[in-house]
């Protein structure tokens, strides 16, 4: 895996085939947008990660935000306790293909990958 951007250590890390799937997901919708990663309850596992687009203007003044060159990804500072440390992966795989999430503060993952305690 290959952090992009800094070799600053950042809350929410990303891969560069990551960066480069969210940059291509982005250009579809036609305008600039920042990524929002957080966490929700539910799941198989108790919790949720939830990845969405939002406008820049969203933006609120606790948000952490994390910059790669020029591209801002948004957490919440409540979800940033669950996701501090995390790294977003995306493999073009056939089989078990698409985001994958690696988070050195989950105790417990389903096997989906998108849930976990």
């Amino acid at each position: 895996m290959t952090q992009t951007a800094s070799s600053q250590q950042r809350g929410i890390m990303m891969t560069d085939s990551a960066i480069k799937q969210v940059m291509a997901l982005r250009e579809k919708q036609g305008r600039d947008l920042c990524l929002r990663v957080g966490v929700r309850q539910g799941g198989c596992s108790g919790m949720s990660y939830t990845m969405d687009f939002e406008d820049p203007n969203n933006m609120q003044p606790n948000d952490e935000v994390f910059d790669y060159d020029g591209f801002k990804v948004l957490c919440d500072p409540k979800s940033m306790l669950y996701l501090y440390g995390l790294v977003l992966d995306y493999s073009d795989s056939m089989i078990g293909g698409g985001f994958q999430f690696t988070n050195p503060n989950a105790s417990q993952t389903c096997g989906c990958g998108k849930s976990f305690s």
